[in-house]
């Protein structure tokens, strides 16, 4: 479950950033619709990391290393 979470911010975020791209590429574009997006994926980033900060403290996850024994 936590996985799936951490998934679907992942996916939040990275449409974010497709639409805050679309607004500044987009001729009819509205920078404050870009602003909006680029603020939306701020904000989701923010989460995430809180989120993965709260979960460890828990003890929800552990942390690994590329070198597991």
């Amino acid at each position: 479950m936590i996985r799936a979470l951490i998934v679907v911010l992942l996916l939040a975020i990275i449409a974010s950033l497709g639409s805050g791209l679309y607004h500044m590429v987009a001729a009819k574009g509205d920078p404050g619709r870009m602003a909006r997006s680029l603020a939306w994926r701020v904000a989701l980033s923010a989460a995430l990391f809180l989120l993965i900060i709260l979960f460890w403290w828990l003890g929800l996850i552990e942390p690994g290393g590329i070198y597991r024994r």
